[in-house]
């Protein structure tokens, strides 16, 4: 018996070991859009791994949606499986479904598990994520919680490779804390340039400060509801008018007039 144990032990002691010496560069990545996020990331998000997401103070709704982005990126048509703690869902509200339309997204594809606390919460998404037919699975969690460690995430990250099931932690009113996660981000709003005809595209304050694989960043990024994706902080903040069809672009310098006497 002590033995079947040990070698079961040292099984999984080489599994934990592969997965933290894994070259992500091999994995599949599904790109942002985001051009220097995705030259970050060396070429997008890696796929079926652990990537953390923290709001940054009270910037819960941007945080919410920045990973409802990348969920949308990493499943594309694929179910993706929201696993919240009740205490999430009591300080945040409930997810709405008609916001979730209006950022492009099919909330046909979304499928909610609540959670009494977060020990179900990482029990559930561990068992999700056993699940290939899913794209993703975003687990939210409120707060500090020490059920949340470095044991914790490596279980995830192991369930994670092994179906090739991205686990997107949405983490509000916590600090970070030592992980396995690929890559963690910090995120917060950021002011919408202004439309003339209607309300401004969301804007992300996103800061990389974490990534396992290549060099940190800090982006202002654009989600672009039509597309699906992220995109560059516009240049222009006002709309710019189009050149005229029916003359030159430059228009000609006219030498100004001299009166007489």
């Amino acid at each position: 018996m002590t033995g079947a144990r040990t070698c079961t032990i040292a099984a999984l002691r080489g599994s934990i070991e592969r997965i933290e010496t894994h070259d992500a560069t091999a994995s599949e990545r599904a790109a942002l859009g985001h051009v220097g996020a995705d030259a970050a990331l060396r070429g997008g998000l890696a796929l079926g791994a652990v990537h953390e997401v923290f709001a940054e103070g009270r910037h819960s709704a941007a945080a919410t949606g920045f990973i409802a982005g990348l969920a949308r990126r990493v499943s594309v048509r694929r179910p993706l499986l929201w696993v919240r703690q009740d205490f999430a869902e009591i300080e945040s509200g409930a997810l709405s479904m008609n916001g979730w339309s209006e950022l492009g997204l099919d909330p046909r594809l979304v499928v909610s598990v609540r959670a009494p606390d977060a020990e179900t919460a990482l029990r559930a998404s561990a068992d999700a994520l056993a699940c290939d037919a899913l794209g993703a699975v975003v687990m939210e969690i409120w707060g500090e919680t020490r059920q949340l460690d470095l044991v914790a995430s490596r279980k995830l990250t192991l369930a994670a490779q092994m179906s090739g099931v991205t686990c997107l932690l949405l983490r509000l009113a916590a600090e970070p804390m030592p992980s396995t996660a690929e890559t963690r981000w910090i995120v917060r709003a950021a002011h919408s340039p202004p439309r003339l005809e209607a309300w401004g595209a969301p804007m992300l304050d996103t800061k990389l400060v974490r990534n396992r694989h290549g060099p940190n960043g800090h982006w202002i990024m654009e989600w672009k509801c039509d597309e699906c994706l992220f995109r560059e902080a516009p240049a222009h903040p006002q709309p710019v008018a189009a050149a005229p069809a029916d003359r030159p672009h430059q228009a000609r310098t006219v030498p100004p007039r001299r009166r007489a006497g």
